[in-house]
């Protein structure tokens, strides 16, 4: 085989329609839009959605739903899910990641820890915010819950 011989397989390539070009062509006269009407006509059809004036589909179904532009979403974890480290751990945002603990979001703020469950060993958490009972149960087992901006 030579780089002067090699050329596309059997049917991978075919030439453009040619519309128009008499009627041997089998697309001459009307080229294959049929007669009058709206898809004959130059730049035909209708636009995506047009259900031909019946009330569209979008517009039947109510909206629903918010998205507040300023919200923050909170990388969340519970304080049952560190129960597995050993005690004296420092547990952070980077740590919950990288055990995972916890998926990154959107927009993300931080780390939040909430009470969820219970923790039997004493941990330095850092966190950007904590639920009232899960710096209470962080705290009852002796650790530390610290509040990073």
């Amino acid at each position: 085989m030579r780089i002067d011989t090699i050329s596309p397989a059997e049917g991978a390539r075919t030439s453009k329609k040619r519309l128009g070009r008499g009627i041997g062509s089998g697309l001459g006269k009307t080229s294959g839009k049929g007669h009058k009407g709206q898809w004959a006509r130059s730049g035909g059809g209708v636009r995506p959605g047009f259900e031909g004036g019946q009330m569209p589909l979008a517009r039947r179904i109510p909206k629903r739903g918010f998205h507040n532009k300023w919200g923050k979403d909170y990388v969340i974890v519970n304080v049952s899910a560190l129960n597995e480290f050993p005690a004296g751990t420092v547990v952070d945002y980077d740590f919950v990641l990288d055990n995972g603990l916890a998926k990154e979001v959107k927009n993300n703020a931080g780390l939040k820890v909430l009470g969820g469950g219970e923790l039997k060993v004493a941990l330095t958490v850092r966190a950007q915010k904590f639920s009232g009972t899960a710096k209470s149960a962080i705290e009852a087992a002796g650790g530390t819950a610290e509040v990073i901006e």
